[in-house]
């Protein structure tokens, strides 16, 4: 039982690879050409929203992002580019994630104008009993 707690534990902790791959100047210069490295090239770019939530008052939290979602859904689907909007919920580790792919290309607008509604969605988030380790990160997509 100690290992598959340990394991659980360092899966849980497993920080996506490509976070270490966007320093602002590399990103830049990976999201105007397409490629990262010889090889390893994108068409889209995520960007995604996250958090922890819990299981108390019969899993409260989650219906409520599930209802934050629902108020800022019009508005992410809105953007300029946006090929896909996912939800991702975890039983298990307890995550709950929005991950908004848009084309490379338009990317970069959406951006500079703060990734809208993400200031409003976090938000809502962070109000809601039960909800933590809110969190964004952005990385790149390709089909294979």
């Amino acid at each position: 039982r100690n290992e598959m707690l340990a394991a659980k534990h360092i899966i849980r902790k497993q920080p996506y690879t490509t976070l270490s791959l966007f320093h602002p100047s590399n990103f830049l210069r990976a999201r105007n050409m397409g490629t990262i490295a010889k090889g390893v090239e994108f068409d889209t770019i995520a960007r995604e929203w996250r958090c922890k939530w819990s299981v108390a008052d019969d899993k409260a939290s989650l219906v409520s992002a599930q209802e934050a979602v629902t108020t800022v859904i019009s508005d992410i689907k809105a953007v300029d580019g946006v090929k896909n909007v996912q939800r991702v919920v975890c039983g298990g580790c307890l995550d709950f994630k929005i991950i908004t792919s848009v084309s490379a290309e338009k990317f970069g607008a959406w951006e500079e104008q703060g990734f809208s509604p993400e200031v409003d969605f976090l938000s809502k988030l962070k109000s809601i009993d039960g909800i933590t380790d809110v969190e964004t990160q952005t990385y790149t997509l390709m089909p294979l």
